[in-house]
């Protein structure tokens, strides 16, 4: 849609195109003039939206730390299901991934060689020496937010703490790189450095997206590549960046049995940290973590 310069500015400001919004939609057709890929308006997210996933975010962010709190050798993991699903319903959100997709708990819970989608069961017990990785995801009023922890239960190794740390740099890594006006591969590119630096891989087949009007939007966020490429990066931009990092190979399976759980084919473990990240006019704004 083209707005003249006195309309009201497609934002929500309530201020004039011209004094709001039309230098930054100038900007962005010469870039895509010169060829670079620019953002669709539609995932350009208004203040009222901002302010929307912000407070689906505090939620979010309360949820993982009362599994923070209360995670603990001997618990199920239908136990931290249980947690996260009454917490939210409590606040008067949802739990996002609860029938998405079919999907059927409130939360996922990967340990060890879980990639990621690891489903809560009463029968997995949490035993000394487990990482595991929770990822909680919320709707509250129409709006979207994610994010996801790692855990380690009682005396865990030297290998799979490093694993977990170095995850946890990677992830910081990929949000160092996020630039307004910037490209969206510096993340992956940064990423991928770090973990080969430490002798891991990025996993490919899943990565960062877009979120807050829906659960997963535009762009894709790949955990690798080449710097100075992708999609330019623009404030009003909200997305994940949440790199899932192997000990061996990058290559993944799904079970075949629940057609959900992601294992690293061959068996090494994996470890991953998410947080939602909002591009501002000065740089970044971590929403969930």
């Amino acid at each position: 849609m083209n707005f003249n310069r006195n309309d009201l500015c497609w934002c929500g400001s309530g201020i004039k195109y011209k004094k709001c919004h039309i230098e930054f939609d100038e900007k962005l057709k010469r870039l895509e003039a010169q060829g670079f890929q620019v953002p669709p308006r539609s995932i350009i997210k208004t203040k009222e939206q901002i302010e929307g996933i912000k407070n689906s975010a505090k939620i979010n962010n309360a949820v993982l730390d009362l599994v923070a709190q209360n995670i603990k050798e001997g618990m199920s993991t239908e136990e931290i299901d249980k947690l996260v699903h009454d917490y939210t319903i409590a606040q008067g959100a949802i739990p996002a991934t609860l029938g998405f997709e079919g999907y059927p708990k409130s939360v996922c819970t990967s340990i060890n060689d879980e990639v990621c989608h690891g489903i809560p069961s009463e029968h997995i017990i949490l035993k000394s020496g487990d990482i595991l990785n929770v990822d909680v995801s919320t709707i509250f009023n129409g709006y979207y937010s994610d994010a996801s922890r790692m855990f380690m239960i009682g005396e865990v190794s030297q290998e799979a703490r490093k694993l977990v740390e170095v995850s946890k740099e990677c992830l910081d890594k990929g949000i160092a790189a996020v630039k307004p006006w910037g490209f969206l591969d510096d993340i992956g590119a940064a990423i991928q450095e770090h973990a080969k630096k430490h002798g891991y891989s990025v996993v490919r087949d899943f990565g960062g997206h877009g979120i807050g009007l829906e659960f997963h939007e535009e762009p894709f966020v790949a955990h690798y590549g080449k710097k100075g490429q992708g999609m330019i990066l623009v404030p009003g931009m909200v997305f994940t960046i949440e790199p899932m990092i192997n000990e061996g190979s990058y290559e993944i399976v799904i079970d075949a049995d629940d057609d959900w759980t992601v294992f690293t084919e061959d068996g090494s473990l994996s470890s991953q940290w998410e947080h939602t990240i909002l591009v501002t006019e000065n740089g970044i704004e971590i929403i969930s973590k």
